[in-house]
């Protein structure tokens, strides 16, 4: 069974905010780029980029919570219970366009009016 393909079209100006902000990350790039290799778990992913479990988990966490990568528990053949994460399929297509339709869904609310006037 083939997994849905998370598309720029499928998402709230709201959930493409959060998964362009995320992406934004040089470390979460490269966790996407080592994972596109194949599914792995949090120790060998960890030894692969150079970087702590515990940063790791940070930005898995974040990837996971935008629908980028998923998780599952395997048990080992000695009995030891590994989280694999994996890549999840997207394909994200920016144009003048799909930021128009996108803007039309973003939620109005006063933190992002105060942050805008900030950008200016």
């Amino acid at each position: 069974m083939q997994e849905n393909v998370m598309e720029t079209s499928d998402l709230t100006g709201d959930d493409l905010v959060r998964v362009l902000a995320t992406l934004a990350s040089p470390h979460r790039m490269r966790v996407l780029t080592a994972l596109s290799a194949g599914p792995t778990y949090v120790s060998q992913l960890a030894r692969d980029l150079g970087i702590s479990r515990a940063l790791l988990q940070v930005h898995l966490k974040r990837l996971e919570a935008v629908g980028l990568v998923s998780a599952r528990i395997e048990v080992s053949e000695d009995g030891k219970a590994m989280k694999f994460y994996e890549v999840r399929p997207f394909a994200l297509h920016l144009t003048p366009q799909t930021l128009t339709t996108a803007v039309e869904t973003l939620a109005e609310t006063s933190e992002r009016g105060v942050a805008a006037k900030k950008e200016l």
